[in-house]
């Protein structure tokens, strides 16, 4: 083995087509940051015109004080929309919007119909400004992802470059909706890319980071939840009783993705057409709604009481309670909207309501941690809900608790489910995704590692029926060796195939006396389909060991 040896390879598999793409991803960034401003205009439209009957794109809260008929049937009819839009629009704006852009990736080469783009963001803005109580974000990753497909099959790129465009946009949507670059780039990687190359990384990166500069122009650059941390003081016990609320974060992580597909079963056993289905799921909102009216909608308002201490009991105990049924349970009957906005309300209602019981550390602490706990467990992706938190809040002080909560939640929430609420849809279509990164082992070894190198090499014009031939003689070192197999070569000492202790017996147990003479011949018996192997170049002159070509 000489020193040099894999001297001709790289670390990373790459090529200047990777300039091209980031150069690519660039306006993606830009058109998925726009894409984002425009969905909660939308949003903000829609919830104005359902619950307030007036013309204004402002995020509104939908709040309490209108009257019951009104919070009951105003889900019911947005989800009757959605449900028409679905079946004669197109089905793929059903669903919170993650597993559809994964299944786009698995198995539709990356392609994503136009028709999402539009259809997908107007049906998101339907559907929580009658009240639905999801994100923005979900739809805004397909919207995002679809920019940046259509963008590659127009340029007829490659599935991997349209893999990257789509992610590339998705990822960029994602920034530029919660202020969030490092935690976009996190979640395309923990759940998009299935990769963490160069090749797919830099593209990516570099479209958040146009997107995060467009966002900061058209909707400002402050965290979306400020919270203070003014008087921190963190001490082993409450960093120990972070872990006893990743416990907690876990467990309702999985009641909540349990009871999504058990929803989802349910609806899938009922007589009628699923059109009919997000309105069911509407009915089930509105009459959460006439519970805990605060519990609807997108509920940004909400999630910012959380997590500066201002909420009350009643709030807390409402939204932990009244959100996660109507999100679970309408969810799972196929309707429009993202998962992480009442992720990051039930997390931080959980986190609230440990707060009421453990010891005081500064507004909102227990909120934060309880919001990272339910994110890494639902979404099964720890780091990026650390992240997550700190960009949402800018509460940099409160990582390490943070980083205990996430990893316990995550930890707890891989024994108890096998799937997350991402990829058990995914599952059910019968695709397998593992989400275990490793090192692939064969990409670590040469041919001349695991190779088990021929006992003897054989003319290609061996005789085969000579009583004391090079054959038989062949067949007597090969057993002694161990060896599997012979190399033949041709008169100019090329690779031709291989022939083993098999063949020979063959060849001395049939009769060959009907062959010609150059069929008696070694050349006769050989496997050419065996794989050509070919030598490596070293730097020693002379040196040489084989790699497959």
């Amino acid at each position: 083995m000489t020193t040099h040896r894999g001297h001709e390879l790289s670390d990373f598999s790459v090529d200047k087509r990777m300039i091209l793409v980031a150069a690519l991803a660039l306006p993606v960034g830009a058109f998925g940051a726009l894409a984002a401003w425009a969905l909660l205009r939308l949003i903000g439209l829609a919830t104005n015109l359902f619950f307030y009957g007036r013309v204004s794109t402002s995020l509104i809260a939908v709040g309490g004080g209108h009257p019951w008929w009104q919070m009951l049937l105003l889900p019911v009819a947005g989800g009757l929309v959605i449900g028409l839009m679905a079946r004669f629009g197109s089905e793929k704006i059903r669903g919170h919007g993650m597993p559809e852009a994964i299944e786009s990736i698995l198995i539709g080469g990356s392609r994503v119909d136009p028709k999402v783009a539009v259809l997908k963001p107007i049906s998101a803005a339907i559907s929580i400004g009658s009240g639905g109580p999801f994100g923005a974000e979900g739809p805004i990753i397909m919207t995002g992802g679809a920019i940046g497909s259509i963008l590659a099959q127009h340029l007829h790129l490659t599935a991997d470059e349209r893999k990257t465009l789509l992610v590339a946009g998705a990822a960029s949507g994602m920034a530029a909706t919660f202020n969030s670059p490092l935690a976009a780039i996190l979640l395309a990687v923990e759940l998009l890319l299935f990769e963490w190359r160069p090749r797919s990384f830099i593209p990516v990166a570099s479209g958040v980071a146009v997107s995060t500069v467009v966002r900061s122009v058209i909707l400002g650059s402050a965290p979306i939840f400020p919270v203070a941390t003014t008087g921190l003081h963190l001490t082993p016990g409450i960093e120990a009783l972070a872990a006893v609320v990743g416990i907690s974060g876990a467990i309702v992580a999985a009641g909540a993705t349990w009871l999504v597909y058990r929803a989802e079963d349910t609806f899938s056993r009922l007589p009628i057409h699923w059109m009919w289905w997000p309105a069911i799921g509407g009915l089930i909102i509105g009459a959460g709604g006439l519970i805990e009216p605060r519990a609807l909608g997108v509920g940004y308002d909400v999630i910012d009481q959380l997590l500066t201490g201002q909420a009350t009991t009643g709030l807390i105990v409402g939204i932990l309670v009244v959100k996660t049924l109507i999100w679970s349970l309408s969810l799972g009957s196929g309707t429009s909207g993202g998962v992480l906005a009442p992720i990051f309300m039930i997390g931080g209602a959980l986190g609230a309501a440990a707060g009421l019981v453990l010891p005081s550390v500064i507004p909102g602490f227990w909120a934060l941690l309880g919001l990272t706990a339910v994110v890494g467990g639902v979404m099964r992706s720890p780091l990026t809900g650390v992240v997550f938190t700190l960009e949402l809040t800018h509460a940099w002080a409160v990582a390490l608790p943070l980083l205990i909560t996430s990893v316990v939640a995550y930890g707890v929430s891989v024994l108890l489910l096998r799937r997350s609420v991402l990829t058990e849809k995914i599952a059910r279509r019968g695709l397998h995704l593992t989400r275990d990164y490793t090192t692939d082992p064969l990409e670590t070894f040469f041919c001349e590692d695991i190779m088990r190198t021929p006992a003897v090499q054989l003319p290609e014009g061996a005789p085969v029926l000579h009583p004391r031939d090079t054959v038989r003689h062949a067949a007597y070192v090969l057993a002694r060796s161990g060896a599997a197999d012979a190399a033949v070569m041709d008169d100019a000492g090329a690779y031709l195939g291989l022939i083993g202790p098999a063949d020979l017996l063959v060849a001395r147990l049939h009769d060959l006396t009907e062959a010609t003479d150059r069929d008696r011949t070694l050349r006769y018996l050989t496997r050419r389909s065996s794989p050509r192997l070919s030598p490596r170049p070293h730097a020693h002159a002379g040196s040489s060991s084989p790699t497959a070509s």
